[in-house]
Parts: structure tokens; C-alpha cells; sequence
């Protein structure tokens, strides 16, 4: 019995991997096929498969940090740049503070108006508030979501 365990361990350690090769043909009707054995009466051509390439988790990793580094490298290197412009970054944040504070005062105003259309109102207040709505929503639209 070890002397059958040894021979087939032998066997499988030395024996050539398989290799079946892959062909590829078209029929009459252009669809395209794979197979194991040559088509006889068909052109057909082999197909070259190559192994998959395989990544260990810890190269992976240790792409992954070489790579963070570098971006926080150029990062800083753009936030050096960016210093001399100051100025420019502390208006446009007083732009957007401003902007956001119209964007508060509309949507303050839209729940006045939807408030004041669930309180119930005759035909032309009505018609006025839902007005008021449209443009308010519109305003909020074009100044806040899609600026």
C-alpha cells in the first residue's frame, strides 16, 4: 500500500500539466463558436488563452499605500500653491454663505405658502399661492440643487 501512495504521489508531482486547446469558428449564420476539437469541415482558428494574472492581498495593500502616499504628496503640494490665494477662497466662502442663507429664507418661504394652502383659502388666494409656490420651488431649483 505506501509503495502504490508513493507511485501515485510521484505520478501527479511529475505529470505535465494539461493543456486542452480551445478553437473558434463562425457558421453560416455568423454566430460564433468555442470548442475542445477542431471543427473538420470548418475554418476555424486557435485560440490563445493565457493564465490569470494573481495579486498577493499584501502587494495589493502595499500598492495601496504607496499610491495614498502619493496623493497626499500632491495633495500638499497643490495646498502650498493654494495659500497665496487666500483672498479668493475666503469670498468665495462668503458667497456660498450667502447662497445658502437665500436658499434658507426661500424654503422658509415655501413652507409659509404650503401652510397657508393646506389651511384652506378661496379661488384667487388659491390660485396666487400656488403661483408663489412654483416660483419659490423654481428659485430653489435653479439657486440651490443645481448650482
Amino acid at each position: 500500500m505506501p509503495r502504490i501512495l508513493a507511485f501515485v504521489i510521484l505520478i501527479v508531482i511529475f505529470s505535465p500539466p494539461t493543456a486542452a486547446e480551445i478553437y473558434r469558428w463562425t457558421d453560416a449564420s455568423g454566430a460564433v463558436h468555442f470548442t475542445d476539437t477542431p471543427p473538420s469541415d470548418k475554418n476555424h482558428q486557435s485560440v490563445n488563452v493565457t493564465e490569470p494574472v494573481t495579486v498577493t492581498m499584501s502587494e495589493n495593500l502595499g500598492q495601496h499605500r504607496r499610491i495614498s502616499g502619493i496623493r497626499k504628496q500632491v495633495q500638499g503640494m497643490l495646498s502650498s500653491d493654494r495659500k497665496g490665494s487666500s483672498a479668493r477662497a475666503k469670498s468665495k466662502a462668503k458667497a456660498i454663505a450667502k447662497q445658502e442663507k437665500a436658499c434658507a429664507s426661500y424654503r422658509r418661504k415655501l413652507a409659509k405658502v404650503q401652510a397657508q394652502l393646506r389651511a384652506g383659502y378661496g379661488i384667487s388666494k388659491g390660485n396666487s399661492l400656488r403661483r408663489k409656490r412654483r416660483s419659490l420651488n423654481r428659485a430653489i431649483s435653479w439657486e440651490c440643487i443645481l448650482r
